[in-house]
C-alpha cells in the first residue's frame, strides 16, 4: 500500500517493536501478525494517529531527546499512543519491553512519554550539524525525523521496483516483492543459539599488571541495509537518516542495487533481512591485551586494516598483534573501535595503580583522537549492575544541547551494554549463531539506569563527544566492577 511510517527492523522476528501498529487501538507487531488476523478490524500507523495524540508526542521525544535516526520511533510512537494519557513509569517501561532502541539510550523516551505535552520542539540546523558530527553522517533532528521520515532508502524506493536480497552463495536473489526474493534465496528463519560467551583470542604471554579480553559483540543498529537504484542511475545510500555509527559504510547494497538496476532494466531495491545483516555486516574487533604499571604492553586482534593506527593514535605504549580467526568481517569503522579498547585498558591500569578508591564506583577520563573529553563516573550495586551513571563531556561548542545529550547517552547505553552484557556466539567456523535481536544481551529501557549528563567547555569548534563518552563510561564501569578480566562481565544479567 506504499505505507512507509512502520519500519522493517527484524524481518520478521517480531523481536525489535518498528513495525507497531494498532488494531482496533491495540498495538500489535504488524511482521509476526498474521493477515487473517486482521480481517474487518481498524488497523492505524503512526502516520494515522490522531493529530491530538500524535503532535505533543512527537514535540516531547524531539525536545528530550528521544529520537536520532528515527527508525524505532513510529513503532514507540503507536506504543506509547495506546498507553492515553500521563501512564506512570512503571507502565512506559513495560510497554517498551516490546521495542529496541539502538541510538538514544531510552533515557529521552522515558522522559519524553512521562512528562506529557512538551514545548512545540523545531528542528533546528544547528541540531543536524551536532548530530553529523556525532554520528559521522549528514543527519536530521526534530519531529520529522521522530516520525520516520528522515529519509532511510528504502522508504524512497518506487513501489513498483524489483527487489533483491543476499542469496547466501554470495549472490542476489530477485523477485516482485520482498517474499518472492526471501522464498528464491531460501531464507530461513534466524534463531537464537543459547550458547554462551567465548573469547577468540588467547592472552599474550607476559606478566602483566592488567589483562583484558573482549569477544564478538553485533553492533544491533535498527535499520537493515538497503538501497535502491533505477537503471543508469546513482544508488541510495544506506546511510539514509544515520550511519550506524560506521557499521554501514562499506555495505554491498549501493553497488548491488546499480549492477542489478542496469542488469533487468528496472529499478531495484536491495534489502538486508536482519540474518543478513547480522552474517555479512562489521563487527567490533575482539581483542586480548595484557599491560605493565609503565603502559607498555601487547594488544592482541583479530586482523583489521587500520586497527594499528587506531591503538597507536591514544596508547603509543602498545604493541599490536594482528591475528587471524575465523569470524564475522570486522571494521574500525564501528564506534570508536581499537582506540577506544587501549584507552580503556589504560585507564584501568591508572584505576589500579591510584592510592584509593571507593567500592562500587568506578571514574575515568578519556580523550578522544578527536580530541573531545569525558569523564564518566559509573556507581553499581551489590549485584555489579550499574545504578547511576554520570558523564561530563567537552567538545567544543554544544551547537544543540538536546540532540548532543541525546548522543552521549545513547553512548553511555551503549558501553554499559558492551562491558556488561553483549556478544554475539559465534561457531567454529566463524559462522554468528545469534541471529535474533534479542540474543545479544543489549539493555533495555527498565535496565538502564539513571544517566545524566553535564556538558563542560563550551568554547571552542565543535567536536564529536560521544565517542569519548562511549570509552569513559565503559572504563568507570569496568573499573567500578572491579576490573575483571573477560567482557561482558555479566553475560545473561538482562536475557
Amino acid at each position: 500500500m506504499g505505507a512507509r511510517a512502520p519500519k522493517d527492523g527484524c524481518s520478521p522476528q517480531g523481536q525489535c517493536g518498528c513495525c507497531t501498529v494498532l488494531v482496533d487501538g491495540a498495538p500489535r507487531v504488524a511482521c509476526v501478525t498474521a493477515v487473517r488476523r486482521v480481517a474487518g478490524r481498524h488497523v492505524v500507523t503512526s502516520d494515522g494517529l490522531d493529530s491530538a495524540v500524535a503532535g505533543p508526542l512527537l514535540d516531547a521525544v524531539a525536545a528530550s531527546g528521544g529520537s536520532q535516526c528515527g527508525f524505532c520511533t513510529p513503532g514507540i510512537l503507536c506504543r506509547l499512543a495506546s498507553l492515553g494519557p500521563d501512564p506512570s513509569p512503571a507502565k512506559v517501561q513495560s510497554a517498551l519491553l516490546a521495542h529496541l532502541c539502538r541510538c538514544t539510550g531510552w533515557r529521552g523516551l522515558l522522559a519524553a512519554a512521562e512528562r506529557g505535552e512538551a514545548p512545540p520542539a523545531r528542528r533546528s540546523d544547528a541540531g543536524d550539524r551536532r548530530a553529523a558530527i556525532e554520528g559521522g553522517t549528514p543527519q536530521l533532528t526534530g519531529p520529522d525525523a521522530a516520525s520516520g521520515r528522515g529519509g532511510f532508502a528504502d522508504d524512497l524506493a518506487p513501489l513498483d521496483a524489483l527487489v533483491a536480497v543476499p542469496d547466501g552463495a554470495g549472490g542476489w536473489a530477485v523477485g516482485e516483492t520482498v517474499a518472492d526474493a526471501r522464498r528464491s534465496a531460501g531464507k530461513v528463519q534466524g534463531r537464537r543459539s543459547g550458547h554462551p560467551a567465548s573469547w577468540p583470542l588467547e592472552l599474550p604471554p607476559g606478566d602483566w599488571d592488567l589483562t583484558l579480553r573482549t569477544t564478538w559483540v553485533e553492533p544491533a543498529y535498527l535499520e537493515p541495509d538497503a538501497s535502491w537504484c533505477a537503471p543508469g542511475g546513482e544508488p541510495a545510500s544506506p546511510l539514509g537518516n544515520g550511519g550506524a555509527f560506521g557499521g554501514k559504510l562499506d555495505s554491498a547494497a549501493p553497488a548491488a542495487a546499480r549492477m542489478l538496476a542496469d542488469r533487468y532494466g528496472r529499478p531495484v531495491r536491495v534489502v538486508y533481512s536482519r540474518e543478513d545483516v547480522v552474517r555479512l555486516g562489521p563487527k567490533r574487533p575482539p581483542v586480548a591485551a595484557g599491560v605493565t604499571a609503565d603502559g607498555r604492553g601487547v594488544l592482541r586482534a583479530v586482523r583489521t586494516p587500520g586497527l594499528a593506527a587506531a591503538v597507536a593514535a591514544v596508547a603509543p605504549g602498545l604493541t599490536v598483534q594482528e591475528v587471524d580467526v575465523a569470524g564475522p568481517a570486522t571494521s574500525t569503522h564501528l564506534r570508536a573501535a581499537g582506540w577506544a579498547e587501549a584507552a580503556v585498558l589504560l585507564a584501568g591500569l591508572d584505576a589500579r595503580t591510584a592510592a584509593a578508591s571507593t567500592p562500587g564506583q568506578g571514574e575515568a577520563t578519556i580523550t578522544s583522537p578527536a580530541a573531545g573529553r569525558a569523564t564518566a563516573t559509573v556507581e553499581v550495586g551489590p549485584d555489579g549492575l550499574p545504578a547511576a551513571v554520570d558523564v561530563a563531556v567537552a567538545c567544543g561548542d554544544p551547537l544543540d544541547e538536546v540532540v548532543l545529550r541525546s548522543y552521549v547517552t545513547g553512548a553511555a547505553h551503549m558501553a554499559l551494554g558492551w562491558v556488561l552484557t553483549e556478544f554475539l556466539a559465534v561457531d567454529a567456523d566463524g559462522q554468528p549463531e545469534d541471529l535474533t535481536i534479542r540474543s545479544w544481551g543489549i539493555l533495555r529501557a527498565k535496565d538502564t539506569p539513571p544517566i545524566h549528563v553535564t556538558l563542560t567547555d563550551p568554547d571552542g569548534p565543535p567536536v564529536n563527544g560521544s565517542d569519548a563518552a562511549f570509552a569513559a563510561v565503559a572504563a568507570a564501569t569496568w573499573i567500578a566492577q572491579g576490573l575483571p578480566p573477560d567482557w561482558p562481565t555479566r553475560p545473561g544479567a538482562y536475557r
